[in-house]
């Protein structure tokens, strides 16, 4: 092999080229300077409302098979049946879609205000945000709503806080046990 260097393959007929050159340590990120690696809040807000959109018009549509199957159990196979469950799982799925993708823009919403506004991101914003949207999103139902709302939302990202936190409250439970 003619210009290759001793102990080494090219990687083709037609480069020779040493393969240690070609592992990279660095990451291939262009960032501003200052700025950190990870999404803040603001970025990853479009990802949590697509997501959410989507897994609520997936379970909507499969709740709306399910009552659509329920619902016409006593008709033959046909097209009006055909067409009824249709109806139910497009029907379903559009609701469900709404229904938390209203919940994620409130919820990201919420964060981004409170993250611009207290100028720090940690797990008091996200419980915060999810307990403010659970208040607004149930507001229509007067006082006991807008409490029961808050509640549902506290503890559904204060579970989501304790989970997204469990490694590190692990390890400091077993360095306060030594």
């Amino acid at each position: 092999m003619e210009g290759g260097v001793t102990g080494m393959s090219p990687l083709s007929p037609y480069l020779n080229l040493d393969p240690r050159y070609l592992v990279q340590d660095t990451d291939e990120f262009i960032l501003p300077t200052g700025a950190n690696k990870t999404r803040g809040r603001f970025e990853l807000a479009f990802f949590t409302i697509g997501g959410c959109c989507m897994t609520g018009a997936a379970f909507g549509a499969l709740n709306g098979l399910r009552l659509g199957l329920k619902e016409t159990q006593n008709m033959t196979w046909s097209k009006p049946r055909n067409v009824q469950i249709l109806n139910m799982v497009t029907r379903q799925g559009a609701l469900w879609a709404n229904t938390l993708g209203s919940l994620a823009l409130l919820y990201s919403a919420f964060g981004v205000i409170i993250e611009k506004t207290r100028g720090a991101e940690d797990d008091l914003n996200t419980i915060a945000a999810g307990t403010m949207t659970g208040m607004l999103y149930k507001s229509t139902g007067g006082v006991r709503g807008i409490a029961r709302g808050g509640i549902a939302g506290l503890t559904l990202t204060g579970l989501y806080a304790l989970y997204n936190n469990w490694e590190h409250m692990k390890g400091s439970i077993a360095r306060q046990s030594l």
